[in-house]
C-alpha cells in the first residue's frame, strides 16, 4: 500500500459511526489496541524482570527492575515529542502512526521471542519509540476528520478516548491470565498479537482518511535534512559509547533520564521566554505554567507508581484470593480504567454544571496532588501485615483515589498548556507537558528503588504528606498563578 494514499476512495457519506465519519472507527480500533497491548505487556512486564529465572523471570534485582519500568515510561513521553516533531516536519501524521505501529509491533514480538536481557532491551526500546510516535499521531488524525465548526467533534473524542480505556481495562487481564497459564512469553505474544490486529485494520482502511492527514504542516527544508541526520547519528553514537563505557547502565538510567527531562524542560522555557516573539501578556502566562510543571511532575511520580509499588504490593501483600482462586497480580492494572470509564463522565458533567463557579486550573491542580497523597496514606493502615493481608477492596479503594486525582489534574494538563502558550509556541508548550509526565514517570521508578515491605509506612508517609503540602502549597499560590494567567481560567 502506497504510503502517501489517495483520498479519492472515500467512503460512501452514508457509512457513519454512531453518527460520526466512518474512520473515527478505525482510529477508535487502532487505539484500543495499541493500549490492549501497551497495558498488557506492562501489566507483566515489572514481575518479568523481578521474577526469579525458575519462575520463567530474568532474576533481576527489584530495586533496578523498578528503576527500568520508570525509565522506559519516562522514554515513551520523551518519544511522543520526537514523533510530533517527526510528523509535523518529515512525514505527516498519518505516516508516522502506521510506522509507529509496525515498531511497536516488532518491540512486542522481540519481548515474546527474544530471551534474556537482549530480548527485554529490544523490546522496551522499540515500543517506546513506537508507542511515543502512535501517542503523539493519533489523537492528531481524530481532530482531522471534523471540520473546525463541527459540533460532534467533542463527542467524537469522548469515543476515541474509550477506547483508550478499554484498551487499558481488558489488556493487564488477558495477558496476566496467559502469563499465568503458559509462561511471561506467551503473555507477551498475545500483547502483539493485540497490536497487529490494530495495525491490520488500520493498513487496510488508513486511505480513507481526509487528505489533511497525509500532509506535513511544517516541512523542514532540503537543505537542512543533513544538518538532521548528522545530529541523529551523533546522538545514537553517544548513546552506543555511554553504555559501551559504562556510564550509562541499568542502575543508572532512571536518574539519567530524569535529567534529560529536566535540562530539555529548562531548555524549552529559555527558548521560549527569551524569544522577540513573544508579547510580555504571553511571558506572563508562560511564567504561570512554571508552578503547574512542578505539580504535574510531581503528580506523575507518584500516580505512576501503579506500575511500580503497586504493582510488588499486589503481588506480595494483597489477597488475590477470589473463592479458591488465585487472581492474577496484573488484574490490579485494570482497576483504575473502570473507575476511569465510570467517573469521566460524572466529573465532566460537574464542571459543566458549575460552569464560571468551578475551580481554576491551578487548584485542580491542587486537588489533584492533595488526592494523590491521601491515597498513599491510606495504604498505612494496612502496612505490615505480611504476604495477602491487604483485602482486594482495600486497594481498589486506593485506586478509586488514584482515579479522582487524575481526573482532577490529567485531562486539563494538555488544555492549561494549549491555553497559557504564547502564539508560536503552542506545539513547544504541549511538548512541556508532556516533559513534565515524562519526568513524573522516570521518577516513579526511580522513587520506587526505596519502597521495601519492612520499612512501607515510612515510604507511604513520606510520600503522601509530600504531595499533600505540595498541593497546599499550589491552592495558597493560585490567586497569584492566576493573576498571571491573565483571562485564562
Amino acid at each position: 500500500m502506497s504510503s502517501n494514499p489517495s483520498t479519492s476512495a472515500a467512503p460512501p457519506a452514508r457509512k457513519s459511526f454512531f453518527g460520526h465519519p466512518r474512520m473515527l472507527a478505525n482510529l477508535f480500533s487502532v487505539e484500543l489496541w495499541e493500549r490492549f497491548s501497551f497495558y498488557g505487556m506492562q501489566g507483566i512486564l515489572l514481575y518479568y524482570m523481578y521474577y526469579s529465572v525458575a519462575e520463567g523471570g530474568l532474576g533481576i534485582n527489584m530495586a533496578v527492575a523498578t528503576g527500568l519500568v520508570g525509565a522506559y515510561g519516562g522514554g515513551v513521553y520523551l518519544s511522543t515529542i520526537l514523533g510530533a516533531w517527526v510528523a509535523d516536519r518529515l512525514l505527516g501524521s498519518e505516516r508516522v502512526l502506521f510506522y509507529s505501529a509496525i515498531i511497536i509491533v516488532l518491540g512486542h514480538i522481540s519481548l515474546a521471542v527474544l530471551p534474556g536481557a537482549a530480548g527485554l532491551a529490544a523490546g522496551l526500546i522499540l515500543i517506546a519509540l513506537g508507542s511515543g510516535g502512535l501517542k503523539a499521531n493519533a489523537t492528531s488524525l481524530v481532530g482531522t476528520l471534523y471540520a473546525e465548526k463541527d459540533e460532534r467533534r467533542d463527542a467524537g473524542f469522548s469515543i476515541f478516548y474509550m477506547g483508550i480505556n478499554l484498551g487499558a481495562l481488558v489488556g493487564p487481564i488477558l495477558t496476566g491470565l496467559v502469563q499465568n497459564a503458559w509462561g511471561f512469553h506467551f503473555g507477551f505474544g498475545l500483547a502483539a498479537l493485540g497490536m497487529i490486529v490494530g495495525l491490520t485494520q488500520y493498513g487496510m482502511t488508513r486511505k480513507y482518511l481526509p487528505e489533511t492527514a497525509h500532509q506535513v504542516s511544517n516541512p523542514l527544508p532540503r537543505n537542512k535534512f543533513n544538518k538532521v541526520i548528522a545530529l541523529t547519528l551523533g546522538a545514537i553514537v553517544l548513546i552506543v559509547l555511554a553504555v559501551a563505557l559504562g556510564l550509562l547502565t541499568a542502575e543508572n538510567l532512571a536518574p539519567v533520564m530524569a535529567t534529560v527531562a529536566i535540562l530539555a524542560s529548562i531548555g524549552y522555557f529559555v527558548v521560549i521566554l527569551t524569544s522577540k516573539k513573544v508579547n510580555k501578556l504571553e511571558r506572563r502566562r508562560v511564567y504561570s505554567f512554571m508552578p503547574l510543571f512542578i505539580a504535574s511532575a510531581a503528580f506523575w511520580a507518584l500516580f505512576q507508581q501503579q506500575f511500580t509499588v503497586v504493582a510488588i504490593y499486589a503481588d506480595t501483600s494483597l489477597n488475590r484470593n477470589l473463592f479458591g482462586w488465585e487472581m492474577p497480580p496484573s488484574f490490579v492494572q485494570s482497576i483504575n480504567p473502570v473507575f476511569i470509564i465510570v467517573f469521566a463522565a460524572v466529573f465532566a458533567t460537574v464542571w459543566t454544571k458549575l460552569g464560571d463557579k468551578q475551580p481554576s486550573s491551578p487548584l485542580k491542580f491542587a486537588l489533584g496532588l492533595a488526592v494523590m497523597g491521601l491515597a498513599f496514606l491510606a495504604f498505612i493502615p494496612f502496612s505490615g501485615g505480611g504476604p495477602g493481608s491487604t483485602p482486594l477492596l482495600a486497594l481498589a479503594g486506593i485506586l478509586l483515589l488514584f482515579t479522582f486525582a487524575e481526573l482532577f489534574l490529567s485531562p486539563i494538563g494538555l488544555s492549561v498548556a494549549t491555553k497559557l502558550a504564547p502564539t508560536i509556541f503552542r506545539t513547544q508548550m504541549v511538548a512541556l507537558f508532556f516533559l513534565s509526565v515524562s519526568l513524573g514517570t522516570t521518577l516513579a521508578g526511580w522513587l520506587a528503588q526505596f519502597y521495601d515491605p519492612a520499612t512501607e509506612v515510612t515510604y507511604f508517609a513520606f510520600s503522601g504528606i509530600t504531595a499533600i503540602v505540595l498541593g497546599i502549597a499550589l491552592a495558597v499560590a493560585s490567586p497569584a498563578i492566576k493573576k498571571l494567567m491573565g483571562s485564562v481560567r
